[in-house]
C-alpha cells in the first residue's frame, strides 16, 4: 500500500478471465460486508451475497468484466454488459441473457466491488473509465446501472443521474434498496 506522500498507482484493468472465479467470489463478501455496512443491514447483505452480490461468469465470458491488480493479487473488478440483465450473479440462471441492440438500449455498468483495503484510491474510477471506452467503442450511446447505495457517488461523479429508486426483491421476502441510474455517452470515451 502506498504511504502519505506517495504518487497514487496507476490502475490498468485487465478483462477477467475464468481462473479469476476463485479470487472474485472470496473479494465480493468481503468487499459487500465492509463498504456496503453504512447503507444495508447485515441481513441485506448476507442475502444479496452470491445473487445480487455474485459472479456473472457470462459477463467474463463475453470479455466485459475487468479486474485491477496489485503485487498479483485480485483488489478490484466491475465490468460492462451488453445483455438484458441489469444485475445479480449467474447464480440460479438457466440460459444466457439476450444481447441488447446498441441503437436502441443502453449498455449496463455491472458489478463493481473493490476491496476495503484499497477504496477510495482510483481503483473503482479505472475500472468505470475502462467500461465507457469498450461501451463506446461497441457502439451503445446509452448506458444504465442498477446502483447500490453505496456505489452512487462514484456513478455520479462520472454523470449519471439517479432515474429510479426501486429495491431488489430477495429470498424471504428481503428487500435491497437500489438506484437506477443513467447517462448518454456524447462520443468517444478518452483514456483516463
Amino acid at each position: 500500500m502506498s504511504g502519505a506522500g506517495e504518487a497514487s498507482p496507476v490502475w490498468r484493468p485487465r478483462p477477467a478471465e475464468e481462473r479469476d472465479v476463485p479470487a472474485l467470489e472470496a473479494l465480493i463478501p468481503v468487499s459487500v460486508r465492509a463498504l456496503q455496512a453504512p447503507h444495508y443491514s447485515p441481513a441485506q447483505m448476507e442475502a444479496a451475497i452470491g445473487t445480487v452480490f455474485g459472479v456473472d461468469r457470462q459477463l467474463v465470458r463475453d470479455g466485459t468484466y475487468f479486474v485491477v491488480e496489485h503485487e498479483g493479487r485480485i483488489i478490484g473488478c466491475g465490468g460492462w454488459s451488453m445483455r438484458a440483465a441489469l444485475c445479480g450473479g449467474d447464480q440460479g440462471r438457466d440460459a444466457e441473457d439476450p444481447e441488447l441492440d446498441p441503437r436502441r438500449d443502453p449498455a449496463r455498468i455491472r458489478a463493481f466491488f473493490v476491496h476495503p483495503a484499497w477504496a477510495r484510491r482510483g481503483v473503482g474510477r479505472s475500472l468505470m473509465a475502462a467500461c465507457e471506452r469498450e461501451i463506446s467503442g461497441a457502439g451503445f450511446r446509452a448506458v444504465a446501472i442498477m446502483s447500490t447505495l453505496a456505489g452512487e457517488p462514484l456513478y455520479a461523479s462520472f454523470g449519471y443521474r439517479v432515474s429510479e429508486r426501486c429495491a431488489v426483491e430477495m429470498a424471504g421476502g428481503m428487500r435491497l434498496p437500489v438506484l437506477r441510474m443513467d447517462k448518454t455517452l456524447s462520443g468517444p470515451i478518452q483514456p483516463p
